[in-house]
């Protein structure tokens, strides 16, 4: 596998024939407009077609609501269910590809367009491993990927029989997202709070960092490399909170995240963007978390801080054209913009005018017409050299920056 981490050019060149530019070889580079399906239409599906406008595309886009956030961004909208197989069948068997903004899609469906020359970005196969987390975990384990020791538990009753496994945090083993689905079980005492299904309980790892890390493959296997991020979350919330990019690691530490995320991914044998999550202990141990086969949150400050998005790497692989540069312009952190508790309805912005005065902050609202606790309604993200003024100005906006009704 090829790895590329950065590039020494920050621009991309036409090819050429010769010096003469009429004889520019273009080609390669105005193909037929390719149509393009994205699954879902929330804010990663939003930003998507927004770095789509940038390639010669084509693109559709299926949600059951009409007016989500992404809807406005396409050339064609199909109102349907995600999940149901005849409408997610339906809608990718005259597209060229068809990628996800959420892993809770019909695989079957993707499956039987994949068998009918459909490109699927990734392949069904690894959303059918990424969607279960139990064959999540069993996939780290087969490939001695160093993950937290853990027990498939079947049913409320089978886990009643684990106390001696506590403390660890119980994921169900289908439908969790965002922090949903998730409960940490410490002591016998907090056993009733698990999941009476299918779920993974794992043992409770001593956290020093949460980290991500965003890596991209094309189809000729070429690997392209963000710098990781440090993940901070709201405790009540289980939401991202904060994130800081680069993540302060030793080199020593730095080189395990790069091997476990390398390692997650390349054997997917699937093109792609994935976000490998990991925990980093005290002894600077390094373990796999969760692995997401798509555009992420712990992506987005690619936006301005990098000189290729995750989102303009996404279209650029499915395109066929090279992978982007990586390396980052700046420091960045990205601050959540997330209900404020206690308001319900119609969204209020308070304090954007004053947050849009911060040097250097670039403001993201997703087009979420109501406001709920705990929901996320935009991001915030901030580039600067020093990392006291990224903390600094992260927390004005986290204070200031607030979605009421």
């Amino acid at each position: 596998m090829r790895i590329i981490r950065k590039h020494k050019s920050k621009l991309n060149k036409f090819p050429t024939t010769n010096h003469n530019l009429k004889t520019l070889n273009f080609s390669s580079y105005l193909c037929v407009m390719q149509k393009i399906g994205i699954l879902g239409g929330g804010q990663l599906g939003r930003m998507l077609l927004q770095a789509s406008a940038n390639y010669p595309v084509e693109t559709y886009l299926m949600e059951n609501d009409d007016e989500c956030p992404a809807a406005h961004l396409c050339h064609h909208f199909t109102k349907g269910d995600i999940k149901d197989f005849e409408d997610v069948y339906n809608f990718g068997k005259s597209l060229d590809s068809v990628t996800i903004e959420i892993e809770n899609v019909n695989v079957e469906a993707l499956e039987k367009l994949e068998a009918e020359g459909v490109k699927i970005f990734p392949k069904p196969s690894v959303l059918k491993i990424i969607k279960n987390k139990i064959l999540q975990k069993q996939y780290y384990s087969q490939y001695q990927v160093p993950t937290a020791e853990f027990i498939v538990t079947h049913d409320q009753a089978e886990l009643m029989r684990q106390e001696k496994f506590l403390p660890a945090v119980h994921k169900l083993g289908e439908g969790g997202y965002d922090g949903r689905g998730v409960e940490i079980i410490k002591t016998k005492d907090d056993l009733h709070k698990a999941f009476d299904a299918p779920a993974v309980l794992e043992k409770l790892i001593p956290i020093e960092k949460e980290i991500a890390q965003m890596i991209a493959i094309n189809e000729k296997g070429e690997a392209a490399l963000y710098p990781p991020v440090e993940m901070l979350f709201d405790p009540e919330l289980n939401l991202l909170d904060y994130q800081l990019c680069p993540a302060e690691l030793s080199t020593q530490t730095l080189y395990k995240v790069e091997a476990i995320a390398l390692t997650v991914v390349k054997n997917f044998q699937s093109p792609g963007i994935f976000a490998v999550e990991m925990f980093v202990d005290k002894n600077g141990n390094v373990f796999a978390n969760e692995t997401a086969p798509r555009v992420h949150n712990s992506g987005h400050h690619t936006i301005e801080a990098h000189y290729s998005s995750q989102f303009d790497m996404l279209w650029r692989i499915m395109l066929g054209y090279p992978l982007g540069n990586t390396e980052a312009i700046l420091p960045s952190i990205m601050v959540n913009i997330i209900g404020a508790s206690g308001y319900n309805g119609p969204v209020k912005y308070e304090g954007l005018d004053e947050v849009l005065k911060i040097e250097n902050a670039f403001v993201h609202l997703y087009g979420k017409k109501q406001t709920r606790p705990g929901r996320k309604m935009g991001h915030v993200t901030i580039l600067s050299k020093e990392r006291q003024d990224l903390l600094h100005k992260s927390n004005k906006v986290k204070s200031m920056l607030l979605p009421k009704s």
